[in-house]
């Protein structure tokens, strides 16, 4: 199976070690209600683990919309200042939740 490369539906928000967790989660949070992908990018130990809270935290965020979200992570390279960096890029895939299912009620006599 050929694997098509996958592009995001929106820009890139790119989390830096003193990101805050918070403030992308709903960064993040805002795009997934509007859009089926977001697109984080992280370099270095510190940005991905920003990175990573803020999805669990957006994760949390978005729940009460029946939102749940998938996360594929891979290298890329990216080029700063004229050199080239090895990046974390995060794909954020929102899915919707099942809708809950009511209890059976019983019968009345």
């Amino acid at each position: 199976m050929i694997e098509h490369p996958r592009a995001p539906s929106t820009g890139v928000l790119k989390v830096s070690a003193q990101s805050n967790p918070n403030s992308v989660a709903g960064a993040l949070a805002g795009v997934l209600r509007e859009k089926p992908t977001a697109e984080l990018q992280a370099i270095g130990a510190g940005a991905t683990n920003q990175a990573i809270k803020a999805i669990a935290i957006a994760r949390a965020y978005l729940k009460a919309n029946g939102i749940d979200l998938s996360c594929v992570p891979e290298f890329t390279d990216v080029e700063i200042d004229g050199n080239v960096r090895t990046a974390i890029r995060l794909l954020v895939e929102r899915r919707m939740l099942p809708a809950p299912v009511a209890p059976p009620t019983a019968p009345t006599p």
